[in-house]
């Protein structure tokens, strides 16, 4: 029963499940498979106090996707999410030119009942990693955890800290980075710093020069893609090792980018934890090289 007069009836379903987004509750109204006192109703209807919502979940499309028995380096467990230690050359989830092989097949191989939320190929996945990148993230088991830890995300919340070489003895030692990003218009595979994009703000800190490079600790605020490998390239000292935005490197065959270290309220208890993942082999014996 409406408690609360005057909701739109989209919202109103939002608010009360929050594991379905406003515009999941928008295509159930759509397709009638919400009802008030009822009647098949839209949208926008304003609900008065008393009305009777009825919501009948349509049995979810077979998924596409299909376990693997990719080992995967878990760092925690618990209920409601996986935090997981990412190594690189792992695409998150099925895209053209990598339809397997992927982060999500083998969470489907560990957890087989994971629901496919929203009908996507990233059942469980709240953020990303580049796929050459490395590092700590964290995958939810079900749907309240997933909503929980996006809107942690959105809220900008989330700790999250990687490790970056850059090329040059990156100055001033601390300092944010902030310009807009999005689809370079000479290179729509790429992002670039563009006066129409999103805003996108970096926080960087320098935690020593190794040769003729910099290893920095990066705290992006924002979560545009590849925000930290555009916003260094940007300033004039692009990722070791990054061919798209940086420089290809003798000692490494892909860009030096770690993600060490995530921080977030566990949506179970609201407790506060962080996560921790130390720098890979190939990437330690690059900075012994380089020095």
């Amino acid at each position: 029963m409406v408690e609360r007069p005057g909701v739109r009836l989209d919202r109103y379903v939002a608010e009360k499940y929050p594991e379905l987004s406003r515009t999941q509750a928008q295509k159930l109204i759509a397709d009638g498979n919400i009802t008030v006192n009822d009647h098949v109703a839209k949208a926008g209807l304003k609900l008065h106090v008393g009305d009777r919502v009825n919501i009948t979940l349509p049995p979810p499309p077979p998924s596409p996707l299909s376990p693997e028995a990719i080992p995967l380096n878990i760092i925690y467990e618990d209920n409601d999410l996986l935090v997981i230690d990412k190594p690189a050359g792992l695409a998150i989830h099925p895209a053209p030119g990598h339809p397997s092989h992927t982060l999500v097949n083998a969470i489907l191989s560990y957890l087989p009942n994971l629901p496919d939320i929203d009908g996507s190929l990233r059942p469980g996945i709240v953020h990303r990693l580049d796929k050459d990148a490395s590092g700590v993230m964290v995958v939810a088991k079900n749907s309240l955890a997933q909503a929980n830890l996006i809107n942690q995300f959105k809220a900008r919340s989330v700790v999250k800290a990687y490790l970056a070489l850059v090329k040059g003895h990156l100055t001033p030692d601390e300092g944010v980075i902030e310009a807009p990003i999005g689809r370079d218009p000479r290179n729509r595979k790429r992002m670039a710093v563009v006066a129409e994009g999103k805003e996108a703000r970096t926080q960087y800190y320098v935690i020593k020069y190794v040769g003729n490079c910099t290893l920095v600790e990066v705290r992006p605020e924002t979560g545009r893609t590849h925000q930290i490998r555009v916003h260094l390239s940007a300033i004039g000292y692009p990722v070791v090792g990054d061919s798209v935005y940086g420089v290809k490197s003798a000692y490494l065959s892909r860009q030096f980018l770690h993600a060490c270290r995530l921080g977030f309220k566990l949506p179970s208890t609201g407790e506060y934890r962080e996560f921790t993942s130390e720098l890979l082999p190939d990437l330690e014996q690059a900075l012994k090289d380089i020095a």
